[in-house]
């Protein structure tokens, strides 16, 4: 019996809350991103994966998409400006200002933001470009 997209994304996100490591997410996320290539969460997921394997222009190709999809997505935004500050690329100003914007007017989002930034740094602690990103964000 095959899974749903829906199902199998959620028991991905149980996997990775469960801790697993992303190296062996990458590819449920792949295969969900190739088979649904217009879900946003998909390619925001897939971009934080890659990003916390140390595959920063997969990240930023997966971000890129997720923030073109969903320009509205705080999570997305940082994803890209974290890719785009560890492949030494420019214009990732933009991308904070905005997640900043998007955390002012909604409460929830920056709630979820800062969970998601505290758990990059649980998972990867000497995280610097997800700090700097925390920093200017959060100033």
């Amino acid at each position: 019996m095959t899974q749903t997209l829906e199902s199998l994304f959620d028991s991905g996100l149980e996997r990775y809350k469960a801790g697993e490591s992303p190296a062996t997410l990458i590819p449920v996320f792949k295969d969900i991103c190739d088979r649904s290539p217009k879900s946003s969460a998909a390619w925001t997921c897939l971009s934080w994966l890659y990003l916390l394997d140390d595959k920063g222009s997969l990240a930023c190709k997966a971000a890129q998409k997720a923030v073109k999809i969903n320009p509205q997505d705080p999570q997305a935004r940082v994803n890209l400006a974290v890719a785009m500050l560890e492949t030494g690329q420019k214009g990732l100003r933009q991308h904070v200002e905005f997640a900043q914007q998007l955390i002012f007017v909604n409460e929830e989002w920056r709630s979820e933001l800062e969970e998601s930034i505290k758990d990059g740094l649980s998972r990867k602690p000497d995280w610097k470009s997800l700090i700097k990103v925390k920093d200017w964000i959060f100033e």
